[in-house]
């Protein structure tokens, strides 16, 4: 019911009804679509058709308390969890220690490079998963982000990675399938497992 909550406060942002002056101006503007939806809500418009599970938060102390709420809603102790980027935990104020080794976990927890609106994908690279392949860490994941992240298309998140590294990342994927049984691929994520995907989404970045 909270996580519905959360949802349902991000999308009024975005659907609320015009104003009375808005529909003096524009008399079309209830019955035309907008020529152009804003980014945020056609990402997670996209990633919730995908299978993604979505909270948006407006502050670290609600980060907090929705990754608690995952964790007690999959009832997933601080063993079961696999964060093996260490600022990670520094940037979220995640302060319980969780485990750093594949073996035996239930959830991956990590951030990423992009989150691209025109198809819902999340963009990760060697940065978050190092060398190894998505099927090699567990079928739940756990995605930590902020709106700075969205771009349009990949070739956007691509060209971003490129602008800003010195050294490239290597590895570079896209999780699109958060539905543990779809079968639809694309070059990026050919060879990744599809994913039990949680985003928890940070307004504007970290304040």
């Amino acid at each position: 019911m909270e996580q519905k909550l959360i949802e349902l406060n991000f999308f009024s942002k975005f659907f609320k009804k015009p104003s009375s002056k808005e529909d003096s101006k524009n008399p079309e503007s209830k019955f035309l679509p907008k020529k152009k939806a804003v980014i945020e809500e056609r990402f997670i418009l996209k990633f919730i058709e995908n299978g993604g599970k979505f909270l948006y938060c407006e502050n670290l102390k609600e980060v907090e308390e929705n990754f608690d709420l995952i964790l007690k809603e999959n009832e997933w102790v601080k063993d079961d969890i696999l964060i093996i980027n260490s600022d990670l935990k520094k940037t979220y104020n995640l302060n319980n220690t969780f485990s750093s080794s594949l073996d035996e976990t239930k959830c991956f927890v990590t951030d990423c490079e992009n989150l691209i609106a025109n198809d819902g994908s999340i963009l990760i690279s060697s940065n978050q998963i190092h060398e190894k392949k998505l099927n090699e860490f567990p079928e739940n994941l756990i995605i930590l982000s902020d709106t700075r992240k969205l771009k349009n298309t990949i070739s956007e998140g691509l060209s971003e990675i490129k602008s800003k590294s010195k050294n490239i990342p290597t590895n570079i994927t896209t999780i699109k399938n958060f539905n543990l049984i779809s079968k639809n691929k694309d070059f990026l994520s050919y060879g990744t497992s599809s994913k039990n995907l949680y985003l928890i989404l940070l307004e504007k970045g970290i304040n």
